[in-house]
């Protein structure tokens, strides 16, 4: 295990590395960072010496080593738009997304097994039927479009909900949170259940499938036959051998609600890393944005070892396999 461990860590360091020099080569066709900071009036000479002081005259290999050496330290460089660290901003912005994206995968795995355990149970019944409906519209709507939806629902027509915003934050050392105060709660919701719906849907259908797919298997009939209680053959055996493709899904499922936080954010105007991204790309100021999908990347290769950890607590097959 610590063998398999040390060599993702290392497969790890090495996807970073290119997601890296991807992002900082892509990032250098955006546009021009010295003409979003300075005015039409401003001389060549100006012009060159800022050039000069950011580095950007500098070979592009040169930049990109200074870029991921520094980015290894936590040091990330100074954002042309606000002229501040980007590791401080982006510390301010990451727990408004960290905080969306784990109440959404709460909000979809607490929904979307057990809606997928009784879809593949009860598959003729009208709840079922019900549950299987949310689940296409869920699927087939544009998140954007579902968020626009609630607002006009939730904070327009019946005015529960706020539309937009964070609510009141409560500072815990570094981490700002909105789950301790009441405007924070209700103000969660709605971007929750927007980011966590498609979530939630693809958990469905993948543990109803897994579940009558077991549901059919030799091993089950056998359980059954020995007389053992069904609730037992269903959760403790049936249920049981579908989370490992439940737990890959959610597992990456989760990475792509932090990277994909973006359109959510915009739409509720959630002050997280997701719309940080967004105003970098429209002012070109390439630190946030190279930071950010470095940051993206990381996320996902430590999510994926913990998924490949967990496979061997579920299923110790897995290990015997591997050894």
């Amino acid at each position: 295990m610590i063998a398999f461990v040390i060599r993702r860590i290392i497969q790890s360091i090495i996807v970073i590395m290119v997601v890296g020099l991807v992002a900082f080569v892509m990032f250098r066709f955006v546009g021009d960072p010295v003409n979003q900071m300075v005015g039409l009036e401003t001389s060549i000479a100006d012009r060159e010496l800022l050039r000069e002081q950011l580095g950007l005259n500098q070979p592009l290999i040169v930049q990109y080593w200074h870029f991921i050496s520094n980015a290894a330290q936590g040091d990330f460089g100074t954002s042309y738009q606000y002229r501040r660290p980007v590791s401080e901003i982006l510390g301010e912005r990451l727990p408004a997304t960290l905080e969306l994206a784990l109440v959404s995968a709460i909000f979809a795995i607490a929904a979307g097994i057990p809606m997928g355990v009784y879809t593949a149970l009860y598959r003729d019944s009208v709840l079922s039927n019900i549950f299987l409906t949310v689940s296409l519209i869920g699927i087939s709507l544009p998140s954007f479009l579902v968020g626009i939806l609630l607002i006009f629902i939730f904070s327009v027509h019946l005015q529960w909900l706020p539309s937009f915003g964070r609510g009141e934050v409560v500072d815990l050392g570094w981490w700002s949170t909105g789950l301790l105060t009441a405007t924070g709660l209700k103000a969660i919701i709605l971007p929750a259940i927007t980011l966590g719906l498609f979530q939630m849907t693809l958990i469905m259908r993948l543990v109803r499938s897994e579940m009558m797919e077991v549901l059919r298997t030799d091993f089950v009939k056998f359980a059954k036959a020995r007389g053992l209680k069904t609730r037992v053959v269903h959760f403790g055996h049936a249920l049981k051998n579908t989370m490992i493709p439940v737990i890959t899904i959610t597992g990456l499922q989760f990475g792509s609600i932090i990277a994909f936080a973006i359109i959510t954010e915009t739409v509720f105007q959630w002050p997280g890393s997701g719309l940080l991204f967004l105003q970098a790309v429209q002012n070109v100021d390439v630190p946030i944005m190279a930071a950010y999908l470095l940051m993206i990347a990381f996320l996902f290769v430590l999510i994926n070892l913990i998924v490949d950890v967990l496979y061997v607590v579920v299923d110790p097959r897995i290990r015997l396999e591997g050894s």
